[in-house]
């Protein structure tokens, strides 16, 4: 389901494009546009209730990009100079943020979507604002020993993002994720979390289009995702996508529902 990082893409170029953008990012339009992915793609449906599905995804995916910015940015102030993007996918944030000097960037995902991604940035001549390093290996394999391999210091504190994956993972999964991420983070390490809110499968993967990214939806948020990450040593706050929007001058309209909370946008520090 790589793919659909490339639909996340075609969703930051749309938003790039807007006069009060929330984020710029001038890769993600040759990403979404380097086609050859989905030849035999069938049509989206247009009924309205799909449509709504297709915005209401949309506007989460513009929201926790910009809470990760921030959160990155906020990292780096703090001192944090490791930064590992899990899922990388097609995220560009080695080549749009202005990281500061000795700034080290592994993107960690399998070799399909990375050499894909090379090829754009390639014909893009991208130059990554950081030292940017890629690490080819499935996260069901042993990918803390590929990212040892590659240059990443577990002594030193490392910012973590693992954007718009965790839904896509069974919990046992998750939780083991979870766990070597903590192994590898020194105190003053920080972490930022998308997690599917309480319903959202039920909502947006009961009927979800075969092949969809909603169709692959499988896991949700703890009850008390704070107390969970408690438990794996961080120290984390959350926030809803409602919370947030309404911080970024982004209002959502329509009234909030019980499965809102608690929040599905996580920042944490390992104590």
């Amino acid at each position: 389901m790589w793919a659909t990082a490339v639909g996340a893409a075609r969703v930051r170029a749309l938003e790039t494009e807007r006069e009060n953008a929330l984020f710029r990012d001038p890769l993600a339009q040759a990403f979404a546009t380097a086609g050859g992915l989905w030849p035999t793609s069938p049509p989206l449906p247009d009924d309205e209730a799909a449509r709504r599905r297709r915005l209401a995804v949309s506007f989460s995916i513009v929201i926790r990009t910009k809470f990760l910015d921030d959160l990155l940015q906020q990292a780096c102030a703090s001192g944090v100079r490791q930064v590992v993007l899990l899922g990388a996918g097609m995220d560009s944030r080695a080549f749009r943020i202005d990281w500061p000097e000795g700034t080290r960037l592994f993107e960690v995902d399998t070799a399909a979507p990375l050499d894909f991604k090379a090829s754009v940035l390639r014909r893009e001549r991208a130059v990554a604002r950081c030292e940017r390093i890629t690490v080819a290996v499935d996260l069901r394999e042993d990918w803390p020993g590929a990212l040892a391999a590659a240059g990443h210091d577990p002594a030193v504190p490392t910012v973590w993002i693992a954007e718009g994956l965790l839904i896509y993972l069974p919990e046992d999964a998750v939780e083991l994720l979870l766990a070597r991420i903590s192994a590898q983070s020194a105190p003053g390490s920080r972490m930022g979390l998308t997690l599917g809110s309480r319903g959202v499968i039920e909502r947006f993967g009961a009927d979800a289009e075969p092949g969809s990214a909603a169709s692959v939806w499988v896991s949700e948020m703890p009850d008390d995702p704070v107390g969970w990450l408690a438990g794996h040593g961080w120290e984390a706050g959350s926030h809803t996508l409602r919370e947030r929007a309404a911080a970024y001058g982004r209002p959502i309209s329509t009234p909030p529902q019980q499965e809102e909370r608690p929040g599905g946008l996580i920042s944490a520090v390992r104590r």
